[in-house]
Protein backbone atom coordinates (compact mmCIF):
# COMPACT_ATOMS: atom_id res chain seq x y z
CA UNK A 1 0.00 0.00 0.00
CA UNK A 2 2.81 2.41 0.91
CA UNK A 3 4.57 1.69 -2.37
CA UNK A 4 1.33 2.49 -4.22
CA UNK A 5 0.68 5.72 -2.35
CA UNK A 6 4.09 7.26 -2.90
CA UNK A 7 3.81 7.52 -6.70
CA UNK A 8 0.26 8.82 -6.34
CA UNK A 9 1.36 11.53 -3.92
CA UNK A 10 4.25 12.49 -6.19
CA UNK A 11 1.88 12.65 -9.16
CA UNK A 12 -0.58 14.82 -7.23
CA UNK A 13 2.23 17.15 -6.16
CA UNK A 14 3.46 17.44 -9.76
CA UNK A 15 -0.07 18.22 -10.97
CA UNK A 16 -0.47 20.96 -8.39
CA UNK A 17 2.88 22.46 -9.32
CA UNK A 18 1.98 22.45 -13.00
CA UNK A 19 -1.38 24.07 -12.32
CA UNK A 20 -0.37 26.77 -9.82
CA UNK A 21 3.30 27.72 -10.23
CA UNK A 22 2.85 30.12 -13.16
CA UNK A 23 -0.19 31.99 -11.70
CA UNK A 24 1.71 32.54 -8.46
CA UNK A 25 4.18 34.67 -10.42
CA UNK A 26 1.50 37.31 -11.00
CA UNK A 27 2.54 40.54 -9.32
CA UNK A 28 6.11 39.44 -8.65
CA UNK A 29 8.91 41.51 -10.21
CA UNK A 30 10.68 39.85 -13.11
CA UNK A 31 14.23 38.66 -12.45
CA UNK A 32 15.65 41.60 -14.41
CA UNK A 33 13.68 44.05 -12.25
CA UNK A 34 15.32 42.93 -9.00
CA UNK A 35 17.71 45.42 -7.39
CA UNK A 36 20.51 44.64 -4.95
CA UNK A 37 20.93 47.11 -2.07
CA UNK A 38 19.09 49.88 -3.90
CA UNK A 39 19.45 53.27 -2.14
CA UNK A 40 16.41 54.90 -0.59
CA UNK A 41 14.88 57.75 -2.63
CA UNK A 42 16.00 60.31 -0.04
CA UNK A 43 19.62 59.14 -0.37
CA UNK A 44 19.83 58.78 -4.14
CA UNK A 45 20.33 62.54 -4.92
CA UNK A 46 23.35 62.70 -2.59
CA UNK A 47 24.89 59.65 -4.26
CA UNK A 48 24.25 61.03 -7.73
CA UNK A 49 25.88 64.34 -6.79
CA UNK A 50 28.82 62.53 -5.20
CA UNK A 51 29.24 60.54 -8.38
CA UNK A 52 29.69 63.88 -10.17
CA UNK A 53 32.32 64.95 -7.61
CA UNK A 54 30.02 67.21 -5.55
CA UNK A 55 29.92 66.60 -1.79
CA UNK A 56 27.45 69.34 -0.88
CA UNK A 57 24.30 67.20 -1.14
CA UNK A 58 25.82 64.57 1.13
CA UNK A 59 26.99 67.23 3.56
CA UNK A 60 23.52 68.78 3.66
CA UNK A 61 21.85 65.41 4.17
CA UNK A 62 24.06 64.47 7.12
CA UNK A 63 23.79 67.96 8.62
CA UNK A 64 19.99 67.72 8.47
CA UNK A 65 19.95 64.37 10.23
CA UNK A 66 22.21 65.77 12.96
CA UNK A 67 20.21 68.94 13.47
CA UNK A 68 16.90 67.06 13.58
CA UNK A 69 18.18 64.14 15.65
CA UNK A 70 17.22 61.65 12.93
CA UNK A 71 19.68 59.09 14.18
CA UNK A 72 18.33 56.04 12.33
CA UNK A 73 18.39 57.90 9.01
CA UNK A 74 21.83 59.30 9.85
CA UNK A 75 23.18 55.83 10.57
CA UNK A 76 21.86 54.41 7.32
CA UNK A 77 23.08 57.41 5.32
CA UNK A 78 26.61 57.40 6.68
CA UNK A 79 27.03 53.68 5.98
CA UNK A 80 25.94 54.08 2.36
CA UNK A 81 28.01 57.24 1.84
CA UNK A 82 31.09 55.56 3.30
CA UNK A 83 30.67 52.57 1.00
CA UNK A 84 30.38 54.96 -1.95
CA UNK A 85 33.41 56.97 -0.83
CA UNK A 86 35.50 53.80 -0.64
CA UNK A 87 34.84 53.25 -4.36
CA UNK A 88 34.61 56.86 -5.56
CA UNK A 89 36.78 59.01 -3.22
CA UNK A 90 37.02 62.25 -5.23
CA UNK A 91 34.02 64.00 -3.67
CA UNK A 92 35.05 62.81 -0.21
CA UNK A 93 38.61 64.11 -0.68
CA UNK A 94 37.26 67.51 -1.75
CA UNK A 95 35.00 67.68 1.30
CA UNK A 96 37.96 66.81 3.53
CA UNK A 97 40.04 69.57 1.96
CA UNK A 98 37.35 72.23 2.33
CA UNK A 99 35.85 71.40 5.75
CA UNK A 100 38.15 69.05 7.70
CA UNK A 101 36.45 69.75 11.06
CA UNK A 102 32.88 69.28 9.89
CA UNK A 103 31.24 66.99 12.52
CA UNK A 104 29.45 65.05 9.79
CA UNK A 105 32.70 64.53 7.92
CA UNK A 106 34.33 63.30 11.13
CA UNK A 107 31.60 60.69 11.41
CA UNK A 108 32.16 59.69 7.79
CA UNK A 109 35.92 59.41 8.47
CA UNK A 110 35.20 57.04 11.36
CA UNK A 111 32.71 54.95 9.40
CA UNK A 112 35.14 54.57 6.50
CA UNK A 113 37.96 53.50 8.79
CA UNK A 114 35.84 50.95 10.66
CA UNK A 115 34.40 49.52 7.42
CA UNK A 116 37.86 49.20 5.91
CA UNK A 117 39.13 47.48 9.05
CA UNK A 118 36.36 44.87 8.94
CA UNK A 119 37.30 44.03 5.35
CA UNK A 120 40.99 43.51 6.22
CA UNK A 121 42.81 40.43 7.56
CA UNK A 122 44.42 42.84 10.06
CA UNK A 123 40.98 43.69 11.43
CA UNK A 124 41.75 43.98 15.13
CA UNK A 125 44.86 46.15 14.64
CA UNK A 126 43.08 48.48 12.20
CA UNK A 127 40.04 48.79 14.47
CA UNK A 128 42.32 49.88 17.30
CA UNK A 129 43.90 52.44 14.98
CA UNK A 130 40.42 53.68 14.03
CA UNK A 131 39.41 54.24 17.67
CA UNK A 132 40.68 57.88 17.79
CA UNK A 133 38.54 58.68 14.74
CA UNK A 134 35.50 57.20 16.48
CA UNK A 135 36.31 59.24 19.59
CA UNK A 136 36.62 62.40 17.48
CA UNK A 137 33.21 61.78 15.89
CA UNK A 138 31.65 61.18 19.30
CA UNK A 139 33.20 64.35 20.71
CA UNK A 140 32.06 66.48 17.78
CA UNK A 141 28.39 65.60 18.36
CA UNK A 142 27.84 64.32 21.92
CA UNK A 143 24.13 63.50 21.36
CA UNK A 144 24.78 61.29 18.34
CA UNK A 145 24.53 57.52 19.03
CA UNK A 146 26.07 56.52 15.68
CA UNK A 147 29.72 56.82 16.86
CA UNK A 148 28.80 54.50 19.71
CA UNK A 149 27.51 51.96 17.22
CA UNK A 150 30.96 52.18 15.62
CA UNK A 151 32.59 51.79 19.04
CA UNK A 152 30.50 48.67 19.69
CA UNK A 153 31.54 47.29 16.31
CA UNK A 154 35.14 47.97 17.29
CA UNK A 155 34.73 46.20 20.62
CA UNK A 156 33.41 43.13 18.85
CA UNK A 157 36.22 43.08 16.30
CA UNK A 158 39.03 43.61 18.80
CA UNK A 159 37.75 41.04 21.28
CA UNK A 160 37.15 43.60 24.03
CA UNK A 161 35.87 42.13 27.28
CA UNK A 162 32.33 42.33 28.57
CA UNK A 163 33.24 45.17 30.93
CA UNK A 164 34.30 47.32 27.98
CA UNK A 165 31.21 46.28 26.02
CA UNK A 166 28.90 47.11 28.94
CA UNK A 167 30.46 50.57 29.34
CA UNK A 168 30.06 51.34 25.63
CA UNK A 169 26.51 49.98 25.59
CA UNK A 170 25.50 52.19 28.52
CA UNK A 171 27.00 55.22 26.79
CA UNK A 172 25.08 54.37 23.62
CA UNK A 173 21.81 54.04 25.56
CA UNK A 174 22.30 57.45 27.15
CA UNK A 175 22.42 59.00 23.66
CA UNK A 176 19.43 57.11 22.25
CA UNK A 177 17.74 54.28 24.16
CA UNK A 178 15.98 52.96 21.05
CA UNK A 179 18.65 53.30 18.35
CA UNK A 180 18.41 50.18 16.20
CA UNK A 181 21.97 50.37 14.86
CA UNK A 182 23.46 50.23 18.35
CA UNK A 183 21.11 47.39 19.27
CA UNK A 184 22.17 45.34 16.24
CA UNK A 185 25.84 45.91 17.05
CA UNK A 186 25.28 44.85 20.66
CA UNK A 187 23.36 41.79 19.52
CA UNK A 188 26.25 40.72 17.30
CA UNK A 189 28.73 41.14 20.16
CA UNK A 190 26.56 38.90 22.35
CA UNK A 191 26.10 36.25 19.65
CA UNK A 192 27.65 32.80 19.84
CA UNK A 193 29.81 33.63 16.84
CA UNK A 194 31.55 36.38 18.79
CA UNK A 195 31.58 36.92 22.56
CA UNK A 196 28.34 35.46 23.88
CA UNK A 197 25.95 32.59 23.31
CA UNK A 198 22.69 31.89 21.52
CA UNK A 199 20.87 32.18 24.82
CA UNK A 200 22.39 35.58 25.63
CA UNK A 201 21.66 36.75 22.11
CA UNK A 202 17.97 35.77 22.30
CA UNK A 203 17.59 37.17 25.82
CA UNK A 204 18.97 40.53 24.75
CA UNK A 205 16.94 40.60 21.52
CA UNK A 206 13.64 39.72 23.19
CA UNK A 207 14.06 42.29 25.97
CA UNK A 208 14.97 45.00 23.48
CA UNK A 209 12.05 44.13 21.19
CA UNK A 210 9.63 44.38 24.13
CA UNK A 211 10.96 47.86 24.90
CA UNK A 212 11.11 49.02 21.27
CA UNK A 213 8.81 51.67 19.88
CA UNK A 214 5.91 50.52 17.69
CA UNK A 215 7.08 50.16 14.10
CA UNK A 216 10.76 50.29 15.10
CA UNK A 217 13.06 47.93 13.24
CA UNK A 218 14.29 46.85 16.69
CA UNK A 219 11.13 44.75 16.80
CA UNK A 220 13.08 42.47 14.45
CA UNK A 221 16.01 41.92 16.81
CA UNK A 222 14.74 38.44 17.79
CA UNK A 223 14.57 37.63 14.07
CA UNK A 224 18.25 38.55 13.77
CA UNK A 225 18.99 36.28 16.75
CA UNK A 226 17.04 33.49 15.04
CA UNK A 227 18.99 34.02 11.82
CA UNK A 228 22.30 33.79 13.70
CA UNK A 229 21.14 30.61 15.43
CA UNK A 230 20.04 29.00 12.17
CA UNK A 231 23.28 29.97 10.44
CA UNK A 232 25.45 28.60 13.25
CA UNK A 233 24.02 25.07 13.03
CA UNK A 234 25.73 24.31 16.30
CA UNK A 235 24.46 22.76 19.54
CA UNK A 236 20.72 23.23 19.99
CA UNK A 237 20.60 25.76 22.84
CA UNK A 238 17.40 27.54 21.80
CA UNK A 239 13.86 26.11 21.81
CA UNK A 240 12.23 26.31 18.39
CA UNK A 241 9.34 28.17 20.02
CA UNK A 242 11.61 31.20 20.42
CA UNK A 243 12.50 31.09 16.73
CA UNK A 244 8.83 30.82 15.77
CA UNK A 245 7.95 33.74 18.06
CA UNK A 246 10.75 35.80 16.51
CA UNK A 247 9.40 35.13 13.03
CA UNK A 248 5.85 36.01 14.07
CA UNK A 249 6.99 39.29 15.62
CA UNK A 250 8.92 40.17 12.46
CA UNK A 251 5.91 39.32 10.28
CA UNK A 252 3.79 41.72 12.33
CA UNK A 253 6.44 44.41 11.88
CA UNK A 254 6.68 43.80 8.13
CA UNK A 255 2.91 44.12 7.79
CA UNK A 256 3.12 47.72 9.06
CA UNK A 257 5.01 48.79 5.93
CA UNK A 258 3.90 48.91 2.30
CA UNK A 259 5.16 46.21 -0.03
CA UNK A 260 8.43 47.29 -1.64
CA UNK A 261 9.19 49.86 1.08
CA UNK A 262 13.00 50.20 1.27
CA UNK A 263 13.11 50.93 5.02
CA UNK A 264 12.40 47.32 6.18
CA UNK A 265 13.96 45.66 3.11
CA UNK A 266 16.80 43.95 5.01
CA UNK A 267 14.43 42.71 7.72
CA UNK A 268 12.13 41.27 5.07
CA UNK A 269 14.98 39.49 3.29
CA UNK A 270 16.11 38.00 6.61
CA UNK A 271 12.53 37.00 7.35
CA UNK A 272 12.26 35.14 4.04
CA UNK A 273 15.42 33.20 4.93
CA UNK A 274 14.15 32.29 8.42
CA UNK A 275 10.69 31.29 7.19
CA UNK A 276 12.22 29.09 4.49
CA UNK A 277 14.40 27.38 7.08
CA UNK A 278 11.22 26.82 9.12
CA UNK A 279 9.49 25.48 5.99
CA UNK A 280 6.70 28.02 6.51
CA UNK A 281 6.07 28.28 2.79
CA UNK A 282 2.89 30.39 2.72
CA UNK A 283 4.34 32.94 5.13
CA UNK A 284 7.63 32.99 3.20
CA UNK A 285 5.78 33.64 -0.06
CA UNK A 286 3.87 36.51 1.54
CA UNK A 287 7.20 38.07 2.53
CA UNK A 288 8.63 37.47 -0.95
CA UNK A 289 5.75 39.59 -2.24
CA UNK A 290 6.47 42.28 0.36
CA UNK A 291 10.17 42.32 -0.57
CA UNK A 292 9.18 43.20 -4.12
CA UNK A 293 12.28 44.12 -6.15
CA UNK A 294 14.41 45.15 -3.14
CA UNK A 295 16.95 42.40 -2.50
CA UNK A 296 19.59 43.01 0.19
CA UNK A 297 23.05 41.51 0.50
CA UNK A 298 22.19 40.18 3.96
CA UNK A 299 21.48 37.27 4.11
CA UNK A 300 22.00 36.14 0.51
CA UNK A 301 25.66 37.20 0.15
CA UNK A 302 26.46 34.86 3.05
CA UNK A 303 25.16 31.97 0.96
CA UNK A 304 26.46 32.80 -2.51
CA UNK A 305 28.85 35.05 -4.40
CA UNK A 306 25.80 36.08 -6.44
CA UNK A 307 23.21 37.24 -3.90
CA UNK A 308 20.68 38.25 -6.55
CA UNK A 309 20.77 34.81 -8.11
CA UNK A 310 20.53 33.24 -4.66
CA UNK A 311 17.38 35.25 -3.90
CA UNK A 312 15.89 34.27 -7.28
CA UNK A 313 16.51 30.59 -6.51
CA UNK A 314 14.91 30.91 -3.08
CA UNK A 315 11.96 32.83 -4.49
CA UNK A 316 11.39 30.15 -7.13
CA UNK A 317 11.68 27.41 -4.54
CA UNK A 318 9.13 29.05 -2.26
CA UNK A 319 6.73 29.54 -5.16
CA UNK A 320 7.01 25.86 -6.13
CA UNK A 321 6.37 24.70 -2.56
CA UNK A 322 3.27 26.89 -2.29
CA UNK A 323 2.03 25.65 -5.67
CA UNK A 324 2.57 22.04 -4.65
CA UNK A 325 0.45 22.54 -1.53
CA UNK A 326 -2.41 24.35 -3.27
CA UNK A 327 -5.45 22.12 -4.00
CA UNK A 328 -6.24 21.47 -7.64
CA UNK A 329 -9.83 22.57 -7.04
CA UNK A 330 -11.64 24.58 -4.38
CA UNK A 331 -12.87 21.32 -2.87
CA UNK A 332 -10.96 18.11 -2.72
CA UNK A 333 -7.25 17.93 -3.51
Amino acid sequence: MVRTMRPLLALRRAARMARHTAPLSDGLPADEELLLDAPEPWLAPALVAAGAGDHEAAAKLLATTRERGQWEVRDRAVRRLASFAARRPEWYAHWTATAPHDPDLLLLHAQLAVQAAWESPARAELLREAAPLVDAAAGAQPEDPVPWRLALDGARGTGAGHDVFTDLWERALRRSPHHDGCHVSALLYLSASWHGSHGECFDFAERAAEDALPGSLSQALPLRAAYLWLRAEGPDEVPESRVLAAAERAQALSARFAAGDPWPAEVRNLLVYVLVRLRAWDAAFQEVRRVGPLVTSLPWARLSDDPLAQFMDVRDGVRIEVAAATPLRDTGS
